[in-house]
């Protein structure tokens, strides 16, 4: 899957029965032998991802969190139909190889798929990686292309149209990411009802009904950086639990709250997660006019959209928080979540009057 991002020892309150996958796989997944070594991808604050090493051959495993969990998020199957659906229409998605929806195997659903090669860029680039400024603005534009492409993709072909519930998405995501910040709130977290009332408030109606991937970003997606010419190619695009059909502004503008660039204030910088920062990326302003000149959708007030994002990802992050001050989870990696949850409100707030 990656060389940036290894998988490494499995975290305790993780742990599943390995005997029990591999007997499952072995009927389903020709050419299997032996029992595969299991390491943890630790990159993801949400579904759980699985290094499954066998002699000769690597696959991905992935099945949802323990602890508390949105109704409608950790949806496993909702995860192969996209990415059986697009495959045919759309090469950048890892090949399914089984699903399993019986849960006395592990405890839960979880599905089989392909190991990526490539490498998935985290905050900094890997030991021994460079980027020059024209290879950052190469990759800036890849993954804002490639968005673009997705939302391009005919969801009738893809048989995945019944996704959608349609229009009224955008009106549908903000009630519905106000309820969860609601529902996730603990007591040291920020005021957000300013956010959600002036978003209640704005809302414009949908643009679109498109292909959308719902967390796209860099450590989302697989990199080729072995180009003769040096320039970096996305080669495939993983973590597809969030996915639905819907307005694609609103899934520009929650991949732009994740797009922190050298400028940006530094406590937005502090929550950076993937290299947006090295000379030559693009600004959030060039990657949005880039997205419109090459997808042609109309754009109204784009602070909307931005504010949505920030709230969005807030949210996100809150729930995890939550359950971390819950003790439903014990990754050190969440021991920060309360303080962006305050720097990504309080960014939002700042836009309310802001320039459109």
């Amino acid at each position: 899957m990656a060389d940036s991002v290894r998988a490494g020892a499995l975290r305790a309150e993780d742990a599943f029965d390995v005997e029990a996958v591999h007997r499952w796989l072995v009927g389903r997944v020709p050419g299997l032998s032996g029992t595969p070594e299991v390491r943890q991808f630790g990159g993801g604050a949400s579904n759980l991802t699985y290094l499954l090493a066998y002699p000769g051959r690597d696959l991905v495993l992935r099945r949802p969190p323990h602890g508390t969990k949105a109704a409608s998020a950790h949806d496993m199957g909702r995860e192969v139909t996209v990415q059986r659906g697009l495959a045919p229409l759309w090469p950048l998605v890892p090949q399914v190889h089984a699903f399993c929806e019986d849960r006395s195997v592990i405890g839960a659903e979880f599905y089989v798929m392909e190991r990526l090669e490539g490498t998935i860029l985290g905050a900094e680039l890997p030991p021994g990686l460079t980027l020059d400024a024209p290879q950052a603005r190469v990759l800036g534009h890849a993954v804002i292309d490639t968005l673009a492409d997705l939302h391009s993709v005919d969801v009738e072909r893809a048989g995945l149209a019944r996704l959608g519930k349609g229009p009224g998405y955008v009106a549908r995501q903000v009630e519905g990411w106000s309820g969860r910040w609601r529902a996730a709130v603990t007591d040291d977290a920020p005021d957000a009802e300013p956010v959600m009332t002036w978003l209640y408030e704005r809302q414009p109606v949908d643009v679109a009904a498109r292909m959308l991937h719902g967390d796209w970003k860099l450590d989302n997606l697989v990199v080729a950086l072995d180009d003769p010419g040096g320039a970096p190619r996305i080669v495939g695009v993983l973590d597809w639990e969030m996915a639905t059909v819907g307005d694609p502004l609103m899934d520009l503008g929650a991949s732009m709250a994740y797009w922190i660039t050298s400028d940006d204030d530094p406590l937005y910088g502090l929550l950076r997660r993937q290299p947006t920062h090295l000379p030559g990326m693009p600004t959030r302003a060039q990657m949005v006019a880039r997205y419109l000149e090459r997808t042609g959708l109309p754009m109204g007030d784009w602070r909307f959209y931005e504010v949505f994002g920030l709230f969005r990802l807030a949210v996100i992050i809150q729930q995890i928080w939550a359950r971390y001050r819950a003790g439903q989870t014990t990754n050190p990696a969440f021991r920060h979540f309360g303080g962006a949850v305050a720097i990504l409100v309080e960014r939002a707030t700042g836009r309310l009057a802001g320039p459109p």
